[in-house]
């Protein structure tokens, strides 16, 4: 019941709410789903195909018709039913619901029992929108809080960006952590587990797209880079990603060109 109602568009809000606020149906007796509405209209002895084609109409959001109004008041169908059914945008049926509640469990017992493939799987869903500048480390509970301080004033990206930095941060209270961007160890744009912590892709750069991401891994697979300057000109990444990737420390070990200098050639 709670999962068709959660589902539809002006199914809960503006009407079964209020409905079941007001005492006037219960839970059980409010419109959840698509069958709620067929059933309990051959209940009251509507036709079956009449009450066939009503559910078919009010779950799409077109309301009822006036012949439809008065045959179901002719059947004792309250006044407030037939509200409810004009008022809904969309229904989901009860298969739907079932399914929602069905993959919501074997998604609660991962995040139980296998927490590191869940939030590695959790955060590739959402690599595009997650910001390592603000999601990694002792940042998280900072901007946590800075984010829940303006919420009624955040726009679409820093929704999203909140309910994935609150992810972090039961990520991180249950003990585990995320490993840096690392030049050979990181994929693309899958979050890895390594050990007991997940390893951040390079996508986690910010400004890095997958297909500059995947242009890395792809040119690492031929041979390793010599230098700095190999990388740039192997990925075809800008100046300003790689000047990122220096202060993640992913270049640590990386010279800035392969020529080697006049005092490094004498041994000074």
């Amino acid at each position: 019941l709670i999962s068709g109602l959660s589902h539809g568009d002006g199914v809960w809000l503006n009407n079964a709410q209020d409905l079941i606020n007001r005492g006037i149906t219960t839970l059980k007796g409010a419109i959840c789903t698509r069958e709620d509405i067929m059933l309990y209209l051959i209940h009251k002895n509507l036709p079956p195909k009449t009450a066939f084609n009503i559910m078919e109409k009010v779950r799409k959001g077109d309301g009822l018709t006036a012949d439809w109004e008065a045959t179901m008041r002719d059947h004792g169908v309250p006044e407030w039913y037939i509200e409810s059914c004009n008022k809904i945008g969309y229904m989901v049926p009860k298969a739907h619901a079932v399914a929602y509640v069905t993959m919501a469990f074997r998604i609660a017992y991962f995040k139980v029992h296998y927490p590191l493939a869940y939030y590695a799987a959790y955060f590739t869903v959402r690599a595009d929108d997650f910001d390592s500048d603000i999601m990694v480390g002792e940042k998280v509970p900072y901007y946590l809080r800075e984010y829940r301080a303006r919420q009624q004033e955040l726009n679409v990206k820093e929704k999203s960006a909140l309910t994935i930095l609150e992810m972090c941060n039961e990520m991180q209270k249950r003990g585990f952590a995320f490993l840096p961007v690392d030049l050979y160890r990181s994929d693309a744009s899958q979050f890895l587990i390594e050990e007991n912590s997940i390893r951040l892709p390079f996508t986690a750069i910010k400004g890095l797209g997958k297909a500059a991401a995947e242009t890395i891994v792809s040119a690492r697979r031929e041979e390793p880079f010599f230098s700095k300057e190999d990388l740039l000109v192997r990925t075809k990444i800008s100046k300003t990603i790689l000047d990122q990737m220096d202060v993640m420390g992913c270049t640590v070990g990386l010279p800035d060109s392969a020529q080697i200098g006049f005092k490094e050639f004498l041994g000074e």
